[in-house]
Formats: structure tokens, C-alpha cells, sequence
């Protein structure tokens, strides 16, 4: 993600999400966060979507996933997510972490599919309608989980290959 990604990054912000994040923010995030790490995801030339995750100590917390709402259900936010998880090996992360809105079930469908667990909530986490957050993270990642996220990455390459 760059600065200049910052107008199309805030509409689909604005669109995925209740409370939208302050193009601010974001920019602080790219300018000044040594800890933030953001991708963009573009078809077309076109971003699509976008997701970050902070470098804290060994730990990989992941901090947004957004697709536009015209290209959900396309498996885009998971291939957003997987590339995070995969990029977990490139720093020295032994864990990664998220918080996800309670009543969120898809996407603790997708972070349970890659054996994210609950190890806690965080009650009243988001402001804007004071729902819970469920804390979840994976460990340990070792070889064998890079195994297993190279085999969802190949499935989920094959899978976007022929919906294309």
C-alpha cells in the first residue's frame, strides 16, 4: 500500500465497514509506524481490497482486512489474509493474533479454517455499537503449518483460476 492508495483504500473502508478508519490513520500508518506492514490487492489496476498486520516483538497482529462489498464472496479477503499469514515467515513471528466482531461468522469461519482459535474476548472492543471482540491467534509456526498454508495457497490459486 502507498500513499497514493489512500482515496481508493478510504471508499472501500467506508463500504466494508460500520466505522470507517480516518485516512489519517492510514497515513500514519505508512509514513510514520515502523510496525505496520499493509498490502493492497489490485485486479485490473484496480486495488480491490487491502490488509495490514503490525510486526510487535515475535508477534504478527493482524489489523484490518477489507474487500470492496462488489468483490466479497470471491475468496479475495481470504487470499489477503493467507498472504499475511505467509509473510508471518519473513519476520520473526511466532504467533499471530486478531480480534473479530463477535457476530462476524464468516470470518471466523475463514480464521478457524487456518486453526485460529478463541483464547479470549475483549468486551465492548468496538466503539461503534459496543459489541465484543473474540481474541484469536495461531501458534506455533513451524514448518508444518508453512506446509499446510502452502497447500491453501495452492487450493485457493486453483479455486480463483477457474472463477476467473
Amino acid at each position: 500500500m502507498q500513499l497514493a492508495d489512500l482515496k481508493t483504500i478510504g471508499t472501500i473502508d467506508r463500504l466494508a465497514y460500520p466505522t470507517p478508519t480516518r485516512e489519517s490513520l492510514f497515513r500514519h500508518e505508512l509514513s510514520d509506524n515502523k510496525m505496520a506492514h499493509y498490502q493492497v490487492l489490485v485486479e485490473q489496476q484496480t486495488v480491490v481490497g487491502f490488509a495490514g498486520f503490525w510486526l510487535i516483538g515475535d508477534e504478527i497482529h493482524v489489523s484490518t482486512i477489507a474487500v470492496h462489498p462488489e468483490q466479497q464472496g470471491r475468496g479475495l479477503g481470504e487470499l489477503l489474509f493467507l498472504n499475511i499469514l505467509l509473510q508471518a515467515y519473513d519476520h520473526p513471528a511466532c504467533l499471530v493474533t486478531l480480534e473479530v466482531r463477535r457476530s462476524n461468522l464468516p470470518a471466523q469461519k475463514l480464521y478457524e479454517k487456518y486453526q485460529f482459535v478463541v483464547v479470549g474476548e475483549r468486551r465492548g472492543y468496538y466503539r461503534d455499537t459496543g459489541e465484543d471482540a473474540l481474541l484469536m491467534t495461531v501458534t506455533p509456526l513451524d514448518g508444518r503449518y508453512h506446509q499446510f498454508l502452502i497447500a491453501q495457497q495452492t487450493a485457493l490459486y486453483e479455486r480463483l483460476q477457474t472463477e476467473a
